[in-house]
């Protein structure tokens, strides 16, 4: 089992992190992906990929932060070679929802993104809010065998799921589909081709039911992972042996 985006980087799971890894080996993961959301967080990011060898990192400048630090294609690929555990570019993307950076700065931030994880050949993590068709047409605009992308903490409608599923694009599902209200995103997951299927905690966010509103942690991918069997109506073994050889062949160069 792989948690496929988690901020180990934040509290409470970086002062906690020798007891938040034995409980995820515990309930059965082998990795964690540790996601980059700026660029003063990135030593932060190399540091704990180096604690354990079940952890594996990112870089990129999430939608939010990308008006205090706009980033250039040549300085992601230059920070991602840096460690051959820095695996995806991202977190990127664009959120519309926020406001937090204006839309222009954002589009050509992830434009950058774009082009750094085509150069590198390494999957794109993807962060989107409100801005579905703005979304679809820049991976459209930009689509080619070596952008391999990552619809992280998906939540979008059916019709941007299959739209994109032709730009190999995965999806991931987080806790949010274990969510009572959240029908219409567990219909969604119904639909998305099984061998596109990823889970994820977001951790230290988004906690899954029955610990909603607790802090999250990788160790409670296991209810996520239960439910999105039961929408598919498979065994969970099955499942998490699908979104495990899922992850592996995303990320294998």
């Amino acid at each position: 089992m792989i948690d496929s985006h988690c901020h180990l980087d934040r509290e409470p799971l970086i002062s906690n992190l020798n007891q938040v890894l034995t409980r995820a080996k515990d309930v059965g993961l082998e990795k964690l992906l540790t996601i980059c959301t700026t660029s003063s967080g990135y030593n932060n990011i190399l540091d704990i990929v180096s604690k354990d060898p079940m952890i594996y990192g990112t870089f990129g400048i999430h939608p939010h932060e990308t008006k205090n630090y706009f980033i250039q294609r040549d300085e992601i690929v230059k920070k991602v070679k840096m460690n051959s555990k820095i695996i995806g570019v991202g977190e990127t993307g664009l959120d519309f929802y926020y406001n937090n950076s204006d839309k222009d700065t954002q589009l050509r931030s992830f434009q950058n993104h774009i082009e750094a994880a085509i150069n590198l050949k390494i999957p794109l993590i993807i962060h989107s809010r409100n801005a579905e068709n703005e979304t679809y047409d820049i991976l459209k605009k930009n689509y080619q065998k070596n952008l391999k992308i990552l619809m992280h903490c998906f939540t979008g409608s059916t019709d941007f799921a299959l739209n994109l599923v032709p730009l190999n694009a995965y999806f991931s599902a987080s806790g949010i589909i274990t969510f009572k209200k959240s029908t219409e995103l567990q219909e969604t997951f119904k639909k998305i081709p099984e061998d596109k299927l990823l889970i994820e905690t977001d951790s230290p966010f988004l906690s899954p039911e029955p610990n909603r509103g607790k802090k999250n942690e990788p160790s409670f991918i296991k209810f996520t992972a239960q439910k999105l069997a039961n929408l598919r109506n498979i065994e969970v073994d099955k499942l998490i042996l699908l979104t495990t050889n899922n992850f592996n062949t995303l990320f294998s160069k």
